[in-house]
């Protein structure tokens, strides 16, 4: 991520000026650096290639697929397959937003001119989730419409009407930009680029495999408390989820919150140990 001098208004004494201010200098950071547009470019080609050839297979196939796969088949699942891939260059997104400007020690800059720390956090998380949630519900939908397209007259397609479609649709946009201020926390309280991205590719990637691997009575339960899954529930209109159904799932609201709750927790410790440690 390529350092950038802290844009600040002219003529304002640090630790001064408003919260408006703040945020033009995080806007101006943020799209200032190479890192934001590579991230979401990977987002989205990630997101239509892989929703395309989720949804091309699927149409594909349809015909000699089983009773049990009709049943459990949910097309707007399908197309929002590569929403879920997408979610791991959010991820890396939200933690460069923080880590880049300790690896590259503009932060000592930075914290000269905001002293007060949780205020820039508050900024980091304004903007960034901001840029986020319309980039990833923009994405959504246009998959969305995309792969409906492509299944259309090969295998049934969902439209906006039906119940839990317009849900889900918007479900992935939120579950992006939740996901990303999650990774934002953790990098935060870890401070470090390649730390922080580990972290947060090990909860995504490996933990899921880890509690699959487990006897049903032991991983269930814990399982549908992993983020993957409820992103798998949140971005389904059944119950049966389209890319982690070897785990039970919460419902998408309730499962959201939890998320929610996760990001939540991430950012205040990180505020915390934000507010306590050195630059």
């Amino acid at each position: 991520m390529t350092a950038v001098t802290t844009a600040l208004p002219g003529g304002t004494a640090p630790g001064h000026y408003r919260f408006r201010g703040i945020l033009r200098s995080e806007w101006t950071k943020l799209r200032s650096v190479r890192s934001t547009f590579w991230a979401l470019a990977v987002t989205v080609v990630a997101g239509i290639a892989i929703g395309l050839l989720a949804s091309s297979s699927t149409a594909s196939q349809w015909r000699h697929g089983g009773a049990v796969d009709r049943l459990i088949f949910d097309p707007t699942a399908i197309s929002l397959t590569g929403l879920l891939f997408g979610q791991l260059a959010v991820g890396v997104l939200g933690v460069l937003v923080v880590s880049a400007e300790y690896g590259t020690g503009t932060i000592r800059v930075t914290l000269a001119a905001v002293p007060r720390r949780p205020l820039l956090l508050l900024a980091k998380v304004a903007v960034f989730g901001f840029v986020v949630l319309v980039v990833g519900e923009a994405l959504s939908f246009a998959v969305f419409f995309l792969g409906q397209a492509v299944m259309a007259g090969s295998a049934p397609v969902a439209h906006l009407g039906q119940p839990g479609v317009t849900r889900a649709v918007v479900g992935g946009g939120l579950y992006l930009t939740v996901l990303g201020l999650f990774a934002l926390g953790i990098a935060t309280i870890v401070r470090h680029t390649a730390g922080a991205i580990t972290i947060f590719a090990a909860i995504q990637l490996v933990l899921p495999l880890v509690v699959s691997a487990f006897p049903a009575k032991y991983g269930h339960p814990v399982g549908k408390f992993l983020p993957a899954v409820i992103g798998s529930s949140m971005t389904s209109t059944t119950p049966y989820g389209a890319h982690t159904s070897f785990l039970p799932s919460f419902a998408p609201w309730p499962g959201f919150a939890l998320l929610c709750a996760y990001a939540a927790a991430a950012l205040v410790v990180g505020a915390v140990v934000m507010v306590r440690r050195d630059a």
